[in-house]
């Protein structure tokens, strides 16, 4: 099999986000950011980009942490890869949605580079980790030479293979409020073969229930690989709320996410197909949030 070598470019290894910056501001469109390289360098490669300037980000150490406080949520470096988010116990116990997004993303070697921050920066409309940050209402803070400014993660994606990122900002890290109490989360995917694959379809669900973990108070669902962007299907959270949700309810929180999402066909999957499989995860994932919510104190 023939390889090809990546093409000449000048490396620039910074060891803080001010030195990246710096270096962004310096050679705008001539430079590329590099975190895990799982895509950037295959695109390379392929002679897709040909970046003058690579800017390796992974000296950063500021960007490689995850911290959880009780008041402030969980805040997750840009540089985190998804296999760190896969063994953390916090995200497990707290945030499943995003641990199971971790969990079916690719082989394991794959998640040994592949971060978070460049998973969303993709911005394609299949990633894995966006529905269940959008679910959880997350928040990106992007860094730039001119300061910081933090927005939603439903508002950062502007269209397929497209986001708010500026040329000269730097994904620095994502912010995920505390769940309140009961509260249950998952993300579930369609995949044509295995873990390799990208999803047909992917949705997050996160309910949390009252004191006696019967009724529900709150509900988001977030749907992937349905639209250009990750879409909230409010018809269907609004469907689940206060109500003791059963089989039945799931089913009908299904069926109306079918109706809200805009999906096409492509070589992968039909658009009639990608509908069907909204409303049959959407209510698998409604009843593994809701199993999850009973199990939380």
């Amino acid at each position: 099999m023939f390889i090809r070598r990546l093409p000449k470019f000048e490396y620039h290894a910074p060891t803080s986000l001010g030195e990246a910056l710096d270096h962004l501001s310096r050679y705008g469109d001539n430079a590329k950011v590099l975190a895990g390289g799982t895509d950037l360098l295959v695109s390379m490669k392929k002679r897709e980009i040909l970046p003058e300037h690579l800017i390796n980000l992974k000296g950063i150490k500021a960007l490689k942490h995850i911290h959880y406080d009780k008041k402030r949520g969980l805040k997750i470096g840009g540089l985190v890869t998804l296999g760190e988010i896969e063994r953390s116990i916090i995200v497990r116990e707290k945030y499943g949605a995003l641990w199971d997004a971790a969990n079916v993303m690719a082989a394991p070697q794959i998640r040994s580079l592949a971060t978070i921050g460049g998973n969303l920066c993709s911005a394609v409309p299949s990633a894995d980790t966006a529905p269940p940050l959008v679910a959880l209402e997350a928040t990106v803070t992007l860094a730039g030479k001119n300061g910081e400014r933090t927005l939603l993660v439903a508002d950062f994606f502007a269209g397929p293979d497209a986001s708010v990122l500026n040329p000269d900002e730097i994904l620095s890290h994502v912010s995920l409020p505390n769940p309140p109490e009961n509260s249950g989360g998952a993300y579930l995917k369609l995949m044509r073969r295995n873990a390799m694959d990208l999803a047909l379809v992917g949705v997050a669900a996160c309910l949390s229930l009252d004191g006696g973990k019967r009724v529900c108070k709150e509900a988001r669902i977030a749907l992937g690989a349905v639209a250009p962007t990750p879409m909230r299907a409010l018809g269907a959270e609004e469907l689940l709320l206060n109500k003791e949700p059963d089989e039945h309810v799931a089913m009908e929180a299904g069926k109306m996410a079918g109706e809200e999402a805009r999906p096409i066909s492509d070589i992968r999957a039909s658009k009639e197909y990608r509908t069907e499989m909204v409303r049959v995860l959407t209510k698998r994932a409604v009843m593994e949030a809701l199993k999850r919510a009973k199990e939380n104190s």
